[in-house]
């Protein structure tokens, strides 16, 4: 079956804002992704594939960060026509699973912020990593959420604080997409505050 440009990626698109707006859902990227394994030639996942082909185009920027990202990035721009930049002038950033230790923070720091008269023109940074569940070990509040809600996310090092720092002057910031390998994505606008459980905090630190 051969990916639908229109309907498929509109699914995605969907998802996408569902969880953006209703920060800790998890929205399933798995059925879209099915289509696209066929066909997928970028050496990235499916997801990260398909977040491109929804979210690019050619007025926007990207950068890859991973072993293949000089391949990935080119794949990306014949497909959307997005220029692939440095770092700190991307609209998109994609991390790929092999990107290694401290890829997540360096792109938070590095990724454009926006500025208080134009904080749409902040990054957006979407990264792979391992299973993101329903959990307690990150609790989740702010706009978007009744409460509050938690999730497991298996990705380690300081990359809260990181975002939490990048994140203090809003409505400036970076907003954050994960994906995992089993095509469940996760949202965190900069507006989410983001707490880690005691239990979990013991485990980074050790």
């Amino acid at each position: 079956m051969k990916l639908d440009v229109v309907h498929d990626l509109q699914s995605v698109y969907r998802k996408l804002v569902d969880s953006t707006s209703r920060p800790g859902l998890i929205s399933d990227l798995g059925k879209e992704a099915a289509i696209l394994d066929g066909e997928n030639a970028a050496g990235c996942s499916s997801s990260i594939l398909l977040l491109a082909l929804t979210l690019l185009d050619p007025e926007v920027t990207f950068k890859v960060y991973g072993s293949k990202a000089e391949a990935v990035e080119k794949e990306i721009n014949q497909l959307t026509f997005a220029k692939a930049v440095q770092a700190d002038q991307a609209d998109y950033l994609f991390l790929l699973k092999d990107a290694g230790a401290g890829s997540l923070e360096h792109a938070i720091e590095i990724a454009n912020p926006g500025t208080f008269i134009n904080p749409h023109k902040s990054a957006v940074i979407i990264a792979e990593t391992g299973a993101i569940t329903v959990g307690n070990d990150l609790l989740l509040k702010g706009p978007g959420i009744q409460t509050s809600t938690g999730i497991s996310i298996d990705l380690t090092g300081n990359w809260i604080e990181r975002r939490s720092e990048k994140n203090k002057e809003y409505p400036t910031g970076v907003d954050l997409i994960f994906v995992d390998r089993y095509h469940q994505l996760l949202s965190l606008p900069r507006t989410t505050q983001i707490t880690i459980s005691r239990e979990v905090e013991k485990e980074w630190v050790m």
